[in-house]
């Protein structure tokens, strides 16, 4: 049952997309791309009456407006550039989609170890942890073990899993699009601007759980056995709370209202963010790709927070609720 309610969920956003050409996603908001998008631009183009954009140091940028389906600015927009962790986003989409259990116990093994990046983690091999919490690890801390781990475990195996991925890329309109693996540490994991604002919009739309746990500034295990060894030094085990906090220092912020939220980081894609936010009384999506430095990344959207609340007359209320997955 659930394989054929996924086939069916996938047929029915393969057609939608026919008949909508870029894509409209629930009926609301569709993604009505100027002509300008066609081709990369080298500098952003910004939308009438706003004060002049600042440089950004994102190579490729996207704001959206959700409500309009129009694209307020663009740079780069189809530059089909390796996405880092921005990749678990799909990822937990279609951990949902399978329905499986999310307080089923998963055991961390040797292969959801990183052996590409030799990154590191704070789940260690032979530990389990639920599903939910995982998908918590994986959409906060971004946790290359917990992504894995949920891809593995998914039915049909990783293999059939980065399948899917590739199959709700197309249904989605994300035509210069493609996943190799569920975590992003492969730089064989691709995408644009474009593709990942659909990709935004619809999780936004359909996932509420996403939306929630995105969101969340910080996630705690709970009390954790945690083994301390340093070199020449007899191991030490202690017992304490684990806790993590997103990797998108705006969840925890005052003055940012974020309603879904993705960060990644390889060397080959530099520092992405993508999220899904209310600014000046509009829901937007912005999305940066390959920014130089975490704190340039922060400041491009600080920067377009500013850009967006600098004309008032063009703040008008079009704000919508999200809808429910079905």
């Amino acid at each position: 049952m659930k394989q054929m309610h996924m086939k069916a969920v996938l047929s029915g956003l393969i057609v939608l997309c026919l008949h909508t050409g870029a894509a409209a996603f629930d009926g609301q908001a569709s993604l009505q791309w100027s002509n300008q998008i066609g081709t990369p631009q080298p500098t952003p183009q910004s939308a009438p009456d706003f004060a002049p954009m600042p440089e950004l140091s994102a190579q490729s940028v996207l704001v959206y407006d959700q409500a309009s389906g129009q694209p307020l600015l663009a740079k780069n927009a189809t530059l089909q550039t390796p996405i880092a962790s921005i990749t678990k986003l799909m990822t937990a989409m279609l951990v949902m989609d399978a329905d499986q259990p999310l307080d089923e116990k998963i055991t961390i093994t040797s292969a959801d170890r990183d052996t590409l990046k030799g990154t590191g983690s704070r789940l260690a091999i032979g530990s389990s942890y639920t599903r939910g919490q995982l998908l918590h690890l994986a959409l906060i801390a971004s946790d290359n073990r917990a992504a894995h781990a949920l891809g593995r475990t998914y039915p049909g195996g990783l293999e059939r899993f980065v399948a899917t991925m590739n199959r709700m890329a197309r249904a989605l309109g994300m035509e210069d699009t493609v996943y190799v693996e569920p975590t992003g540490l492969s730089s064989g994991n691709r995408s644009t601007a474009l593709d990942l604002a659909k990709l935004v919009d619809y999780a936004h739309q359909n996932y509420p759980e996403i939306r929630h746990i995105s969101t969340t500034g910080h996630y705690t295990l709970g009390t954790q056995r945690v083994v301390l060894k340093k070199k020449r030094q007899k191991a030490r085990v202690l017992y304490r709370p684990v806790a993590f906090n997103n990797t998108n220092r705006f969840t925890r912020a005052e003055d940012w209202h974020i309603g879904l939220s993705k960060t990644g980081f390889i060397n080959e894609a530099g520092h992405c963010l993508v999220m899904q936010a209310q600014v000046a009384d509009r829901d937007v999506i912005i999305v940066l790709l390959d920014a130089q430095g975490t704190n340039r990344r922060a400041g491009d959207a600080t920067r377009i927070k500013q850009w967006l609340e600098s004309a008032p007359l063009l703040r008008v209320d079009n704000r919508h609720a999200p809808a429910s997955r079905t």
